[in-house]
């Protein structure tokens, strides 16, 4: 915990603008009530996926602004997330209109397709669709899109002229809308970060392939197991594999792939991991806890993914214990 205490105040001072803290799925698998806790005073708001979990920050006691990034896709998403006070991202005509169908005086964040093309009304539609909100009784609380390339300088440039003249005609209507673009990677790009900057992957020490930085950011997540069985080897076999030539002590973590980790899934395990189970070479005391991942980027990098898969897995099936 104190090294994403450090990891926020790091970016907030990198950003000289106020921090959201994006809490979502669980904060990366580092536990989205217990972060967003421990970030209050520091984050301006927090940011989450769906409306179930602003709920469950809401009835952990969170009580700052909670901007839900995926848009209303029903409407019980819609009245849930007015009901527990969260504030809705209107992305589209459907989700304008679900949030309408809620009742008045729902907060929104309007998101604008700048070219990631994941959410967003195009830039021509906003003025429609700040007319219609307001028409709805709906109060604009900001406008915000995401940088899909900010390390690439014309990419980059390109989404900010266009989200600048979102944002101006948002403002038309909705004069105190704050205004957000930059998330981990437009941030540590240097990018303009307008009223706010969004801060992910990077509050847990980690940053986007391909984005350049200087900040000190602490990795926060350690994973470790418990030996279950340590002793000499009877037979060839070791876990699902064959026991290396001339190796005959053995030891057992309890984890597998069950708990986050792939299958073939190195940690030092000899032959493929089990569901619940990773064979090692050498002997280890019974009970002791062994460390197998300090590094998320790391394991990714060896099986082709991110750490951004690694944490959400991975942190999901642990059991936490926060320092």
């Amino acid at each position: 915990m104190g090294a994403i205490v450090a990891n926020a105040r790091a970016l907030q001072s990198a950003a000289r603008r106020p921090l959201i803290a994006v809490v979502k799925d669980d904060a990366y698998g580092h536990g989205a009530a217990t972060v967003a806790h421990a970030l209050c005073g520091i984050a301006s708001a927090f940011a989450v996926s769906t409306a179930d979990e602003g709920a469950a920050l809401r009835i952990a006691g969170v009580t700052g602004e909670i901007l839900v990034l995926t848009p209303p896709l029903d409407e019980e998403d819609a009245v849930r997330a007015t009901a527990y006070g969260l504030t809705v991202t209107l992305a589209s005509r459907e989700s304008l209109q679900l949030a309408a169908r809620a009742g008045g005086g729902t907060a929104a964040h309007l998101a604008v397709n700048t070219g990631m093309n994941r959410y967003g009304f195009a830039p021509d539609a906003v003025g429609a669709a700040c007319r219609a909100a307001q028409r709805a009784g709906i109060c604009v609380r900001g406008v915000y899109s995401h940088y899909f390339m900010p390390a690439v300088p014309a990419c980059r440039a390109a989404q900010r002229a266009a989200f600048a003249r979102a944002v101006r005609c948002v403002r038309t209507y909705f004069p105190q809308a704050i205004a957000h673009l930059s998330a981990t990677g437009g941030l540590l790009c240097g990018c303009d970060g307008f009223d706010a900057v969004r801060a992910g992957i990077a509050l847990y020490g980690y940053v986007p392939q391909g984005v350049p930085h200087t900040l000190a950011l602490r990795r926060a997540m350690r994973v470790y197991a418990r030996v279950a069985q340590s002793g000499t080897a009877f037979g060839r076999g070791a876990g699902y594999g064959c026991a290396p030539r001339g190796v005959r002590a053995f030891h057992t973590l309890r984890l597998g792939y069950g708990d986050g980790f792939f299958r073939a899934g190195g940690l030092g395990a000899v032959g493929n991991l089990c569901m619940d189970a990773c064979v090692r070479p050498g002997g280890r005391p019974f009970g002791a806890y062994v460390c197998v991942m300090q590094d998320a980027e790391a394991y990714a990098r060896a099986h082709g993914t991110t750490a951004y898969e690694v944490l959400v897995h991975v942190g999901r099936a642990a059991q936490r214990r926060y320092i």
